[in-house]
This record gives structure tokens, C-alpha cells and sequence, in this order.
């Protein structure tokens, strides 16, 4: 109730504020990025070889005497659904096989739905890109005299504030602080550049979308996405927040290594605590229907010119092509809104990946091939990363690597403070909410 009071201190009184939308007196809605299309050159064919039979089993390999106890994958490719389906089991102590149904939390994959909510405002007319989020959350500050003023929605989702940390307070968020009260300390943040003019990868900052969307729309964030996402794509196992992944039917513990193996602890609370920035919940036949929407394929919901805006690179991110497999074929990369982009060895893939305590996933869009491809596990290995650089390696037509042997590192999208020190783990089946995993 303290942070709802407190939200409706900050957001409430904004609408005031709110900018006139006259059509004939501002600039295009998608301002400061153009209103984009796709390059009308065709979609091009997957390349030879692209065998979806091959890469489920791989999938069942990997879940094969527990190397990871459970992971499901979908693949779309022109408007179809070629595979949705779940590997391994739900918990290692009660075991149930994951189905495509079995919910995941997805972590930082939810900065997708952050932006593409944000973008169905921008189309309704009552945001624009260039809207300034100080008009909207006035209790907003920054440690710099005026540079909170000049914070756009657009830097809000392209992690462009200006802050010089990465992941600024996320520590904060980890020792089970509220938003709200963390948020506030960003006006004591330190600053490398003015808003705008660099990238610094953001969680709590990057939340404060969620306050301009309720704002504009008089709608909790919660509420809009699953109004205006989740039930029109048919997304009918998704949530979001810690109670929406209890209530699953049937839902993937996070699992965390011991010297015996793997354990099933409980999900911690409190990244749930920033919805925009790590908030979704969803299953693998949910995230055949979010990438059938990204790629295009429900009009209906996302019209094609707000997906190329939406995938459209806004600032370079280099120091995202230093590991992995990102190090051999990724020749740029560049975060969009709420979206990576990446030039995969001269294919663009539109990409995010998401980590938390005992949860992985990757999602990659190839608009250019029209495919899709989501990956979700309930470990903290990064064995099954190498399946999505096999997978767009064989669509593209690149020669064969064996990618599922390259350990991974999530970097940014790792919802974990850089440097934690692992805490020794509770027997199985018990909560382990208080410790801190190793990313590895």
C-alpha cells in the first residue's frame, strides 16, 4: 500500500502536465526516430538444411541425464508455428515433464514488452518517442540540474539516462528494497553524458517506463500489457509478478547448482519489483505467438511500421560482441527500443536475452528470413545458449560450429549484481530466496 500511495503521488498529478497532442502542431509520433518500414526487398528463405527435427533433438540431449533439468524451445518461420515444445521436467524433486505450457520467468526478455507497449501508446497518440518523462513522473531527478528534463521515453527504453553505473542500484533492488524508494536515488546517481548521448545497460531506471505508461494511460503497466499484449496474441499462460507464476497451473522451478547437482529453490521476489525490466512470466506456446506478432504476422496487434521502429538500432553497444559466440559472428550490435540488434555475420537479428536467479532465455527475431526463435530454461547453466547460433547459423547457411560446447556470458541482461558471491545452497525442494547464485 506504501508503494501504491507513493506511485500515485508521483504519476497522478502528472496528467495535468501532459502534453497537448495536436497532430498538425508536433512532430511524427515515432519522434526521434523515424516512422520506419521494413526495406521492401522480400523475404529471403531459409537456407538449405534448416531441419527443425534436428535441433529438438538437441534439445533432448540437453536435458538427457540432467545436464539442465528442463528448457523449452519455439520456432516460426513464415507466419507458422514449426515447433513449440517442452524438454526435461519442472523441478528435480517432484518431477513433471515441461510441456508448452510449462511457464518460465522470463527476466529481462520483458524489456520487449516494455517497449512494444510503450509503442501502442506512441500509435494511440497519447505518447511520443520524444515525450519527456519528467512530464509524466515529476517527481523524477537526476544529479545534473535540468538533465532530468531532458529524458525521452525513447532514452528511457534504449538505456540512454545518461547514468554512468550499469545496472545502477540494482544491488539496492537485490537486498529486497521497493522500487519506488530505489528509484529516488537516482537523482543522487552519477552521470557520464547527457541524456541521449550514451548507453549504460539499466534496470531501475529503465522501470520508469511503467510510470509513464500508467500516466498516459490511467492503466497499472500490469494491467495495459496483459490488456493490450498478453490476451489479444492469445498469450493465455502468460503473467506477470511473483504471484502470477505461483498461480500457474503448471509452471518451471529455477533450479541452482550444489555439489550434488541441481536444486530447486524458490523464485526470489524482487526483480518481480520492476515489471518493465524483468516482470513477464510465460510459456513456450506463449512465446511462439510473441514472436509470430514480432515478425510481423498479427497486423491486428502490432502494425508493421511500429515493429521496424521498434527494431530499429537507437545507440551502438559494443561491448556486447566480446564472448561467446557473439564474439565470432556478431560484427555490431546496438540496443533499439527494449531490443538488441545485432548484424549476426551480416544478417540482422533483432535479439534479447534474459537471467535471473535459477532462470535462462533468449529470444532472436530474423526479419530478413521471417523467422523466430525463443529459448527458455529453468537453470543457471549456459549450456543451451549454443542452440540459437546452431539455429541461425543453418538459416542463414553458415558453416557448422559446435556452439553448444562455448560457455556464455549473459553480461548486462544478467539480472545478478557483477561480482556476487555465491551463498551456499539449502537442500532440495527449500526456499533459497536470501542467496545470491553464481551466473555460471
Amino acid at each position: 500500500m506504501g508503494s501504491l500511495a507513493l506511485l500515485l503521488a508521483m504519476a497522478l498529478p502528472s496528467t495535468a502536465q501532459t502534453p497537448t497532442l495536436s497532430p498538425s502542431a508536433l512532430p511524427p509520433p515515432t519522434q526521434p526516430l523515424p516512422y520506419r518500414v521494413y526495406a521492401n526487398a522480400g523475404v529471403q528463405p531459409v537456407a538449405p538444411g534448416f531441419d527443425v527435427a534436428r535441433f529438438e533433438a538437441l534439445a533432448e540431449q540437453l536435458v538427457q541425464g540432467q545436464r539442465i533439468p528442463g528448457m523449452a524451445m519455439a520456432i516460426v518461420h513464415n507466419g507458422r508455428v514449426l515447433s513449440a515444445r517442452g524438454y526435461g521436467v519442472t523441478d528435480v524433486v517432484r518431477p513433471q515433464p515441461v510441456d508448452s505450457h510449462t511457464v518460465f520467468r522470463l527476466a529481462s526478455l520483458s524489456k520487449a514488452f516494455a517497449g512494444t507497449m510503450t509503442g501502442l501508446l506512441v500509435n494511440d497518440g497519447s505518447l511520443r518517442w520524444d515525450s519527456k518523462v519528467s512530464d509524466y513522473v515529476p517527481g523524477f531527478q537526476l544529479a545534473e540540474p535540468g538533465y532530468a528534463d531532458q529524458v525521452t521515453v525513447a532514452d528511457l527504453l534504449s538505456h540512454r539516462v545518461g547514468l554512468k553505473a550499469h545496472n545502477a542500484y540494482d544491488r539496492d533492488i537485490e537486498g529486497n528494497a521497493e522500487y519506488y524508494q530505489v528509484a529516488q536515488k537516482l537523482g543522487a546517481a552519477p552521470l557520464t553524458c547527457p541524456p541521449g548521448q550514451c548507453y549504460a545497460y539499466q534496470n531501475v531506471a529503465f522501470s520508469l517506463v511503467g510510470d509513464v505508461v500508467f500516466a498516459a494511460s490511467g492503466t497499472f503497466y500490469e494491467q495495459a500489457v496483459q490488456r493490450r499484449l498478453l490476451e489479444p496474441l492469445g498469450m493465455n499462460d502468460a503473467s506477470l509478478g511473483l504471484a502470477g507464476i505461483e498461480s500457474s497451473p503448471r509452471w518451471a522451478r529455477p533450479h541452482v547448482r550444489s555439489r550434488n547437482g541441481w536444486v530447486s529453490v524458490s523464485p526470489k521476489p524482487t526483480y518481480y519489483r520492476l515489471p518493465p525490466a524483468a516482470g513477464v512470466n510465460a510459456s513456450i506456446s506463449d512465446m511462439a505467438q510473441w514472436l509470430l506478432a514480432q515478425t510481423g504476422h498479427r497486423p491486428d496487434v502490432l502494425s508493421a511500421p511500429l515493429l521496424a521502429t521498434l527494431h530499429a538500432p537507437v545507440v551502438s553497444t559494443p561491448g556486447e560482441m566480446r564472448s561467446g559466440w557473439r564474439r565470432d559472428r556478431v560484427h555490431a550490435a546496438s540496443y533499439a527500443l527494449g531490443w538488441r540488434v545485432f548484424d549476426y555475420a551480416g544478417e540482422q537479428v533483432v535479439f534479447h536475452a534474459g537471467a535471473v536467479q535459477g532462470y535462462r532465455g533468449l529470444t532472436a527475431v530474423l526479419p530478413d528470413r521471417d523467422l523466430g526463435i525463443a529459448i527458455l530454461w529453468n537453470s543457471e547453466s549456459s549450456l543451451p545458449s549454443g542452440l540459437l547460433p546452431t539455429i541461425i547459423d543453418r538459416a542463414v547457411g553458415l558453416p557448422a560450429q559446435r556452439w553448444l560446447d562455448v560457455d556464455t556470458d549473459f553480461g548486462a541482461d544478467n539480472l545478478m549484481a557483477d561480482g556476487a558471491t555465491p551463498e551456499p545452497v539449502q537442500p532440495q525442494g527449500t526456499s533459497s530466496s536470501s542467496s545470491v547464485a553464481s551466473p555460471h
